[in-house]
């Protein structure tokens, strides 16, 4: 008798590929032995899966969607994809009352001593303020607006305000300016008076800058105080003295605003 294949030749599979759905010998063999599940169990746990990646698909899609997309993504939603886009809804609204809010300010903006103590000391406890009194025939006053006018853009979340001194304190002597006062919370956290303070006459809109951030105003991302072009610093430091001895007496009539 010739030799023919042993009695389990036949579980030699033709193929390790092939759908294990399909209607096959090999394949009932395999789930005979259970290697391959239940045929109708398989299909429901393909199913599932299916259904599984395509909606966390759907959420990944939610998450990249603004607000208005996800508006209207809900009016043909189910109620499972509601939940998912309302989560994403309320995310995307406080998203936007935080970017709202950091460019809240943005510009230099001018006001008058009747309006001091509304913008200035009642301004949003978590706001600081910074206030430039000023007069336009001083030279060095014009200088800081300019700064402060790019520094306002560039740090929107800090209110920058200025006024006429005039208008603000009666009397206020140009030696004391420029005048730039920071505020948080109603109070003073800041002051620079008089030119020396202020950065002199050659100031640079980093050195401003630097100052500010020296006293917690604004978040810099400069490394350092920017070098100063060469002044006469003896000139600068008797005006920072005389400013100091004057003011030092009469601190109060500094910082109360004339309310009219």
């Amino acid at each position: 008798m010739a030799d023919g294949p042993g009695p389990t030749a036949h579980l030699t599979p033709p193929s390790l590929e092939g759908d294990p759905n399909e209607d096959t010998e090999w394949n009932d063999i395999l789930r005979d032995f259970g290697i391959l599940p239940p045929k109708e169990k398989l299909k429901d746990e393909t199913e599932e899966m299916v259904l599984h990646l395509q909606k966390e698909s759907e959420v990944k899609a939610y998450g990249r969607m603004n607000l208005e997309e996800l508006e209207e993504a809900e009016d043909d939603s189910d109620e499972a994809d509601r939940k998912a886009i309302e989560m994403y809804r309320q995310q995307r609204l406080q998203e936007r009352k935080c970017l709202q809010r950091r460019q809240k300010y943005g510009e230099l903006t001018e006001i008058c001593g009747e309006q001091y103590v509304k913008e200035v000391t009642n301004a949003p406890k978590d706001v600081w303020v910074i206030i430039h009194l000023y007069r336009s025939s001083i030279p060095l006053c014009l200088l800081v607006n300019d700064h402060l006018s790019l520094l306002a853009r560039k740090f929107p979340e800090v209110k920058f305000l200025r006024a006429i001194v005039n208008s603000c304190i009666q009397n206020y002597q140009d030696r004391y300016l420029p005048t730039i006062l920071v505020y948080k919370t109603g109070e003073i956290k800041g002051r620079f008076i008089g030119a020396a303070e202020c950065g002199g006459i050659y100031l640079k809109v980093e050195e401003l800058e630097w100052k500010l951030a020296e006293v917690g105003a604004v978040e810099t991302d400069l490394e350092e105080n920017p070098p100063k072009d060469t002044v006469n610093m003896t000139t600068l430091s008797a005006w920072s003295i005389s400013a100091h001895e004057d003011t030092d007496t009469k601190s109060s009539d500094v910082m109360k605003p004339r309310i009219t």
